[in-house]
């Protein structure tokens, strides 16, 4: 018996009714596959079942690294790394479909960065199939005007569409975590707002969400250096506070950010 490591974020997924909801989320027959996290493999396991063509899987644990490959041998490809030390973009020549039980420690981060590093010539995955806590599913699937809605709404606005598939429960997992947990999906945008670099859009958004209980003057001004003019054309109320503006206004508001600095 593997005992999970919490420096580490392990939770390992045991009820298999989830998880073969999971792994029919979308069709992965004959396709390439990415799989985050696999834990002892009990997902991995069902995955297989639904004849991928490649397999994938990122497992920084060395101990279950080694249980992986006795229990799988050849079946799949194993990436023994840190997922936020991996180069995305440079895993395969094929699309991926990936699923991932991400470590709930780090996952906000992982999404950010996939985001971040998106090549506008070639998308390196076609669905992210990704488990969160649900407390941080819920910001991510927020609505403007909402307590949940901030940065990482506004990120994954961006250039990817998502829905909630499913809340599952702390007994699915063994150990059971403290919190509930939602499997969402997301499918990258073949529109997004066209924007110099995602770098831009992530210093916005984290000036304005700095003090997200305030009104958006001072942010606004810290950016923009008191130009009045840009918030006019937009159609900025900046007595308002930083959730009360729409994703597309964030957007719009980088791209006068690049214009002004040329």
């Amino acid at each position: 018996m593997i005992k999970p490591k919490k420096s580490l974020g392990q939770n390992f997924l045991i009820n298999q009714d989830v998880i073969k909801k999971i792994v029919n989320t979308v069709d992965i027959c004959n396709k390439d596959i990415l799989e985050v996290g696999p834990g002892t493999g009990n997902l991995t396991s069902e995955i297989l079942k639904k004849n991928p063509n490649k397999f994938f899987v990122i497992e920084k644990d060395n101990k279950l690294t080694n249980i992986l490959r006795e229990k799988f041998n050849s079946k799949i490809e194993i990436i023994n790394e840190d997922i936020l030390k991996i180069n995305e973009n440079n895993l395969n020549n094929q699309i991926l479909t990936v699923f991932g039980n991400l470590p709930y420690n780090i996952s906000t981060e992982i999404l950010i960065k996939w985001i971040l590093n998106l090549n506008e010539k070639k998308i390196w995955f076609n669905y992210l199939v990704l488990m969160f806590q649900k407390e941080v599913a819920n910001r991510i699937i927020a609505n403007f005007n909402t307590h949940n809605y901030g940065r990482l709404t506004i990120l994954t606005n961006w250039r990817l569409k998502v829905k909630k598939v499913c809340d599952i429960s702390p007994s699915c997992f063994q150990p059971k975590p403290r919190v509930e947990s939602s499997l969402l999906l997301f499918q990258p945008k073949e529109k997004f707002f066209d924007l110099m670099s995602s770098k831009n859009l992530e210093k916005v958004t984290r000036i304005f969400f700095m003090h997200r209980r305030k009104m958006i003057k001072k942010p606004f001004n810290q950016l923009f250096k008191n130009n009045t003019d840009i918030a006019y054309k937009l159609g900025i109320d900046l007595n308002l506070r930083p959730q009360n503006l729409e994703p597309n206004t964030y957007f719009q508001l980088t791209k006068e950010y690049e214009f002004l600095r040329g």
